[in-house]
């Protein structure tokens, strides 16, 4: 009885890593819609600076932190609430095209998406940063782990394990957030971390 319980939770472990290890693979079956969302993202934060979250499991809750010149404004919603609706409109920004964007995150799990600026030799960049929450087996009193997606607007540099570069001395591995990013393509970087933002 013993053994047999040794060998369940092993075969969870290993199956567990394998889903926690693939997620170039779980890129390329949905970039198109993982590329969707980011475009779509990007589009309406060029008219205003917003994120957004799902907070909970279910995908029916977001929080929306909509930016100003001087404030940061977080709002939490259901979903198909119309003080959603009334919110866009206040800060002008399109129902539909965030409908459709809650509705290709929903999709994919994605459960949080924000623009985060960076700076390379003095100069401003800005990635999108995405993060999903993997399906499937969750170990009680583990800590849940998340993909994180980082969209660039140039290739980046990777080193020969396809670590993310730092540009200036293309031998320093670049950190995000403490987070060391891996190469999906040239443009794309993952990570797994046990912090969603």
């Amino acid at each position: 009885m013993v053994k047999t319980i040794y060998k369940l939770l092993f075969i969870c472990m290993v199956l567990c890593s394998c889903t926690a290890t693939n997620i170039s693979k779980y890129y390329f079956e949905r970039q198109t819609i993982l590329d969707k969302i980011q475009d779509s993202y990007k589009d309406q934060y060029s008219h205003k600076q917003f994120s957004l979250e799902f907070i909970d499991k279910s995908f029916k809750n977001i929080s929306i932190e909509i930016f100003t010149d001087t404030l940061k404004y977080i709002y939490v919603f259901g979903k198909d609430e119309t003080r959603l609706k009334d919110t866009l409109e206040r800060y002008h920004l399109v129902l539909q095209g965030i409908s459709d964007l809650l509705n290709n995150m929903r999709s994919v799990h994605c459960n949080w998406i924000n623009n985060l600026d960076y700076y390379v030799d003095q100069n401003k960049n800005s990635l999108v940063f995405m993060s999903i929450r993997p399906v499937g087996f969750h170990f009680p009193f583990s800590r849940r782990k998340y993909y994180i997606l980082t969209y660039f607007p140039q290739p980046q540099y990777y080193d020969s394990e396809g670590r993310l570069l730092d540009k200036r001395s293309r031998r320093k591995i670049r950190k995000i957030n403490e987070d060391v990013f891996k190469r999906i393509n040239d443009k794309v970087a993952y990570t797994i971390s046990d912090r969603y933002r």
